[in-house]
């Protein structure tokens, strides 16, 4: 990939002008409460939600959705919702569309605000990235059917920090910050639970006598 090629990434992507779209079905906190917590307007932070659901469902299979406010899709394996993914992948398809077709409802109630960063102001390539933290549903798999990756492993938090301490693993700030974050929490439940200020975060580059640091504050 022309940007983090060859390292350890999150499912996620870009926001798609159809993730302002209010044909989506919704439920769980309001979008002007993810914009408090995201720090944005209510059409963004809309966006930035359903892109979050679209793009983890596209790059692990994984759907925060269900046909009610308390339930969650048990399965996204078989050939009918591989054939939705793709059509999500080629923007054949909008997630208001599968929603509405599915009779289902976007499960916002089971994603956390996490993190803000924004890549340093020194990179040619640049971007605003708002990190989500969620629980697998029960019922569903994370698979490796990503176009983008060239393998993909699911770790324990502890194991891929080690990984990254020890060399083995390869990340950019982000990721290894939000993975040592959460690798302090005994459990999903307070992981999900951990109260968290969402702020933009700018690393910034200091000269340190003939030395170059990356330094956030």
């Amino acid at each position: 990939m022309a940007f983090a090629a060859g390292l350890c990434v999150f499912p996620g992507g870009g926001v798609d002008h159809r993730d302002f779209d209010h044909a989506v079905a919704w439920t769980g906190p309001r979008p002007s409460e993810w914009a408090t917590r995201l720090g944005t307007d209510e059409a963004t932070a809309r966006a930035l939600v359903c892109a979050a659901v679209r793009e983890t469902f596209e790059e692990s299979g994984v759907l925060l959705a269900g046909p009610s406010a308390h339930e969650v899709v048990a399965d996204t394996t078989a050939d009918d919702w591989e054939a939705d993914r793709q059509g999500l992948l080629d923007r054949s398809l909008a997630m208001s569309a599968l929603l509405a077709r599915r009779r289902l409802v976007l499960r916002s109630d089971l994603l956390g605000a996490f993190a803000h960063w924004i890549t340093p102001e020194f990179e040619p390539r640049r971007f605003d990235t708002r990190f989500f933290v969620a629980a697998l549903p029960a019922g569903q798999l994370a698979r490796d059917i990503s176009g983008e990756a060239d393998q993909a492993d699911w770790l324990p938090v502890a194991d891929a920090v080690r990984g990254f301490d020890e060399g083995r693993l390869a990340m950019l700030p982000p990721t290894i910050e939000a993975l040592r974050e959460l690798s302090v929490c005994p459990d999903v439940a307070s992981a999900l639970a951990a109260p968290r200020t969402v702020r933009p975060i700018l690393p910034r580059l200091v000269a340190d006598g003939d030395d170059l640091r990356l330094v956030v504050e």
